[in-house]
């Protein structure tokens, strides 16, 4: 299990209605091809810090604190979420605008720097995005392709108030977490 900063979507009604579009139009594709992602476990990766262990208890502790402290002095803020990309992990969908996102996440980071010193994960190579399905095998793209090309699906749009540090696995093919602390925005 690890540690990491997410946005979740709890109770955002438009995205869970996109993810259920998603959800329907791919319901064709076999199994082994996609696994789509429940409501309950949307999210927007933000930060890792490491396994479960690799941290003190009181340093988890330490940048829960001073993420309150960093998060405090960023408003809560509106995304758009869609159009869709094919990866070759997942079904992604590109959240806009882009930067205050990034501000949430330089902030996390921050705070991760505060306590630890050195942050894990680099800076670079971030791109927001929601997951609406993983791939479940190494297989040919263009059913999924075929599927997304006809598609026409309204963006969600979000409206983000917090980031949850929470403890995260993946056992069940998907990722799922229990919620170690929830820090409001603004």
């Amino acid at each position: 299990m690890q540690r990491h900063w997410h946005l979740t979507f709890e109770g955002q009604d438009d995205v869970h209605r996109l993810a259920a579009e998603y959800r329907s139009a791919l319901a064709s594709l076999a199994e082994d091809i996609l696994t789509p992602i429940p409501d309950r476990w949307l999210h927007l990766t933000m930060q890792g810090i490491g396994f479960v262990g690799e941290t003190k208890e009181q340093d988890v502790d330490a940048i829960v604190d001073a993420a309150h402290s960093r998060l405090s002095a960023i408003p809560a803020f509106d995304v758009q979420i869609g159009p869709e990309v094919l990866d070759p992990e997942a079904v992604l969908l590109h959240v806009h605008p882009d930067s205050p996102v990034r501000s949430v996440r330089n902030a996390i980071r921050d705070a991760i720097g505060d306590v630890l010193g050195e942050v894990p994960e680099k800076a670079e190579g971030f791109t927001p995005h929601v997951s609406v399905a993983y791939s479940a095998g190494d297989g040919p793209a263009e059913p999924i392709t075929q599927i997304l090309t006809g598609l026409d699906l309204r963006p969600a749009h979000a409206r983000i108030s917090s980031a949850e540090f929470i403890v995260i696995h993946r056992d069940n093919q998907m990722y799922e977490w229990e919620t170690f602390a929830k820090v409001t925005l603004g």
